[in-house]
């Protein structure tokens, strides 16, 4: 690689991360649905037709932001995925570090987790970063499968075909039953993560870290961890 050439490569990596930043600020002032490719030029000095070279539409930002942000928040929980033995205690320590990244980035989690952005539809490459959290939660439920620290959750007969659906979808080594039970839990986990940070909780929970490790637990139990 030409010096000139990595000199343009290092300058845009660096006027991306600009956009990105300038985006994230008016993202947490004005919210997602005001996000204007044109503002972000203008703050940023540039020429409005100069940023359509970094970012074709307001939605291909809106999806590096997305992505970066899934990314982050996997980051979170991957990185204390090992740090407890038992499994009971890796999953709520794993859903613990969601909570604490959605309070540190409450703005990032709005955007991921909060309304939909009118217009804006998600594309397929969101998916692998937005799975992060989820096969963080597999991961230990598979090992706890693997260690005999599981004992299976009921299925009833009317959910089997949507369970058995789900297990081929999301972790085809793991009993149907299973399978359907992280799902619920994932969506519970997100759901009292949510219910925190947007208010729900106000004049309700007032201890809200004991209380959320309380409930995650028992959405470790409901999975069948022991």
């Amino acid at each position: 690689m030409s010096s000139a050439h990595g000199a343009r490569a290092r300058a845009r990596i660096e006027v991306t991360a600009a956009i990105k930043e300038e985006a994230s600020r008016q993202l947490a002032a004005e919210g997602a649905a005001k996000l204007s490719l044109r503002a972000v030029a203008r703050e940023l000095g540039m020429a409005s037709s100069a940023i359509y070279r970094y970012f074709p539409s307001r939605d291909d930002l809106l999806t590096a932001l997305i992505i970066d942000a899934y990314n982050s928040l996997g980051e979170a929980a991957e990185a204390v995925q090992h740090t407890a033995t038992d499994p009971v205690s890796r999953w709520v320590t794993v859903c613990e570090a969601v909570r604490a990244w959605a309070l540190a980035h409450p703005h990032e989690y709005a955007l991921i987790y909060g309304s939909p952005v009118p217009g804006y539809k998600a594309p397929q490459t969101t998916v692998p970063a937005a799975s992060r959290v989820g096969l963080v939660l597999i991961g230990i439920v598979r090992d706890a499968v693997k260690g005999r620290g599981v004992t299976f959750p009921p299925l009833s007969a009317e959910l089997r075909p949507e369970a058995e659906r789900l297990a081929a979808d999301i972790a085809p080594d793991l009993p149907p039953q299973v399978a359907a039970a992280l799902v619920a839990a994932w969506a519970q986990l997100f759901g009292l993560v949510g219910f925190e940070l947007f208010g729900q909780f106000n004049r309700v929970v007032e201890d809200r870290e004991p209380f959320f490790r309380h409930a995650v637990g028992q959405l470790a139990r409901g999975v069948g961890l022991r």
